[in-house]
């Protein structure tokens, strides 16, 4: 399947390279720790998932209905961006650019629109939101330092992580309000059966 191959407009090629640059000017300990919040930061958000269900199982089955299907909502903008990439066809920054970046440069089949790592984070986001307001607020800002992040190791350029946020946040809300409206029924049957662990504490 031929797809559509996407690049970047001078500006946004611009603003990346303005990025990479300033990173690599940036101390050495900051780099550091924004790789590795870039590498593992997703995990904030599989530990916000675990305590939202923790939480939600002693509110309500409803919540905690809405709190298991956070990572299912997740995966599913996940696999919408998954699916755009080949069709998009846009090759890294890194590459595109010819720039040198902190983190390794992907293979030239690895496409880098939308970001996968942004859409995660969204995703993750708007999900926890519905599942918990609190912890919602938290998951925030904590995908938007994702999303930034990916800029700033040179793994995308700014349109490719804009873009993984709206998909992802677009996914997970078009998934969590069809579920949340029959959320109340679905875990009262959840909650009569031998799975009521899962919605009660």
């Amino acid at each position: 399947m031929t797809g559509l191959r996407l690049g970047a407009g001078s500006f946004d090629a611009n603003t990346y390279l303005d990025i990479v640059e300033t990173a690599h000017d940036a101390p050495a300990w900051l780099d550091h720790l924004i790789t590795a919040y870039s590498d593992y930061g997703l995990v904030v958000f599989a530990i916000l998932m675990l305590l939202a269900w923790h939480r939600a199982r002693h509110l309500s089955p409803a919540k905690a209905l809405m709190a298991l299907a956070t990572p299912v909502l997740t995966l599913i903008a996940f696999v919408v961006s998954s699916v755009l990439k080949p069709v998009l066809h846009e090759s890294r920054p890194c590459r595109s650019l010819h720039v040198i970046t902190l983190e390794a440069c992907p293979a030239p089949s690895d496409w880098s629109f939308p970001s996968n790592h942004a859409t995660l984070a969204a995703a993750a986001a708007v999900a926890l939101w519905f599942a918990s307001k609190r912890l919602g607020a938290v998951a925030v800002p904590a995908a938007l330092a994702m999303a930034a992040s990916r800029v700033w190791v040179g793994a995308h350029y700014p349109h490719d992580i804009a873009a993984g946020l709206v998909v992802g946040s677009v996914v997970a809300a078009l998934t969590a309000v069809p579920l949340s409206r029959h959320a109340q029924t679905l875990a009262a049957r959840l909650d009569r059966s031998r799975l009521r662990a899962l919605v009660a504490a």
